[in-house]
């Protein structure tokens, strides 16, 4: 009988137990450049297909976004100034600044996964 109310309180315990499963990896939908200094950081981002990328410009100069293969161009940006641009197909997306043409970056794109789209 001892067993069986052990067992009972045992199970009790677990039940009463907090569950816990590890985190599924977060895909930002959203991902964030800064433009300071003559340079956008991160220089190279890889994010999901569908994601949107913002440059902010935190420089006291004016910049500017431009694809290399013309896919996007932002206004020209003052300080605070922001651009945003979704991507949806995987691919290199290479970038520069038409005022200040020695800045540059990529984005990566990579393909959306089943697991992708289930979170």
């Amino acid at each position: 009988m001892r067993n069986f109310f052990a067992a009972v309180a045992l199970q009790a315990a677990l039940l009463a137990a907090p569950t816990t499963f590890p985190a599924a990896p977060a895909h930002a939908a959203e991902m964030t450049v800064k433009i300071d200094n003559f340079t956008f950081t991160p220089q190279r981002v890889t994010v999901k297909a569908g994601a949107t990328v913002t440059w902010n410009n935190e420089d006291d100069i004016p910049h500017n976004i431009v694809s290399t293969t013309k896919l996007f161009r932002s206004k020209v940006l003052d300080t605070h100034d922001y651009f945003s641009f979704t991507f949806t197909t995987p691919g290199l997306y290479e970038y520069f600044c038409s005022l200040h043409p020695h800045m540059t970056g990529t984005i990566v794109v990579e393909a959306m996964t089943g697991s992708d789209v289930a979170q």
